[in-house]
């Protein structure tokens, strides 16, 4: 049998918790405010009243002059009624002093209940805007990216914040964006050379009268598309890892690490008899060594890839405009400017500058974009009049 378990029962004596809203704070400072003051207010006209009340202008009436009666007593000699008219006068001043004070005090309560109803409603006018860019932002989910707040209105802090709140939105839906391309695009860059790889050999496993140097060709071929899916999986990792942030940064030398790069022998990837030329000097950063080394190597393999045959390719290291900067530029297909953000995204490959056979992974600029970012570098591309492509990375300077 199954069990219905009842809602708890509250305590005795115990009293349901207060929710204490901007609201409920807003009136209860707007009726202290005005309590205070009323106080304060109330206090100095009762001592201002109490020191000098309306009447202490006006003289008390003078006796009469003396004169002869015909008993012969003069006026003078009859005692005046000056202390009964003192103690009347005084009994006056206090029944209005307690007057005052009594009329005073119930205004003043009913003034605080009145202000405390105002400062509710006028609280509540003042934060609608508020519940509606809660409601809204309530309703709004990582598939309902594309709405906004909008809070209309005059230029105050509660436009601001909703302005402020509408720029994150877009930089959410844009990351939003770039996430499932991502995810789409990889997902067809690893399905397609497995589909390949499977493909090649269901064909050889079904001709029963394969010779052995088929079977081997065979597998020289698989293992080859294991190979470039094996540059694509550390491609994405090292991506994965630059977006993440930085866990360190030493000083490093830019001019040292395209030397060392530039030293070692290089496999033919790219367009016959492509020539690198490098004007190297100093150039010192804070960064990660090896996202660094990665950079370079990505930006010089890129410019060697996506060259002509005889071409020519420039890698600068030095200091530009007071910070410490790289620069590779290369000979090559004529790049349009609405294509140069395009080169920077995963697996945007411009068909119109790629050589065939030498197209790579299609995110090697996607991860020079990601490690600059990580290093609050300043990337640009440019092309170039007559052909090709120079893009420059500016680090930070480096404090001394």
């Amino acid at each position: 049998m199954r069990r219905i378990r009842r809602p708890a029962r509250p305590a005795p004596g115990s009293f349901a918790k207060v929710r204490w809203t901007i609201r409920l704070r807003l009136t209860l400072l707007y009726g202290a405010l005005f309590l205070v003051t009323g106080v304060l207010l109330l206090t100095v006209v009762y001592l201002l009243v109490a020191g000098r009340p309306p009447w202490a202008g006006v003289d008390p009436p003078s006796p009469p002059a003396a004169s002869v009666t015909p008993s012969g007593l003069g006026a003078a000699d009859v005692p005046a009624p000056t202390v009964d008219l003192e103690q009347q006068l005084q009994q006056q001043r206090s029944d209005y002093l307690e007057k005052l004070l009594t009329s005073s005090g119930i205004a003043l309560v009913l003034l605080t209940f009145l202000s405390v109803w105002l400062g509710w409603l006028m609280a509540g006018r003042a934060l609608r805007p508020l519940r509606t860019m809660a409601d809204t932002a309530k309703a709004i989910s990582a598939n309902d990216l594309h709405r906004r707040l909008g809070a209309p209105g005059p230029s105050d802090e509660i436009k601001d914040l909703a302005d402020t709140f509408d720029a994150l939105l877009d930089h959410l839906e844009d990351a939003f964006e770039a996430q499932r391309r991502f995810v789409a695009n990889a997902s067809h860059e690893l399905r397609t050379p497995l589909t390949f790889e499977r493909s090649l050999l269901e064909i050889t496993l079904a001709d029963p009268d394969a010779s052995a140097a088929e079977l081997r060709e065979t597998c020289v071929r698989v293992l080859g598309s294991n190979a470039r899916q094996e540059k694509l999986i550390e491609a994405l990792l090292t991506l994965a890892r630059s977006q993440r942030g930085l866990d360190r940064r030493v000083p490093v030398d830019l001019a040292g690490l395209a030397a060392e790069y530039l030293g070692r022998p290089r496999d033919a990837d790219g367009p016959p008899g492509v020539r690198i030329g490098s004007d190297l000097a100093p150039a010192a950063v804070l960064g990660d060594p090896p996202l660094v080394e990665r950079l370079i190597i990505n930006l010089v393999d890129n410019a060697v890839r996506h060259n002509v045959p005889d071409g020519r390719v420039r890698v600068w290291t030095g200091v530009h405009g007071g910070r410490p900067a790289l620069s590779v530029r290369n000979t090559g297909p004529e790049v349009l400017p609405s294509q140069v953000e395009l080169i920077f995204q995963p697996f945007q490959r411009l068909r119109a500058t790629r050589l065939g056979g030498h197209d790579g992974q299609g995110i090697g600029l996607s991860i020079v974009a990601a490690i600059a970012a990580a290093h609050d570098a300043e990337l640009h591309a440019e092309p170039l009049p007559e052909g090709g492509l120079e893009i420059r990375v500016n680090f930070p300077p480096v404090a001394s």
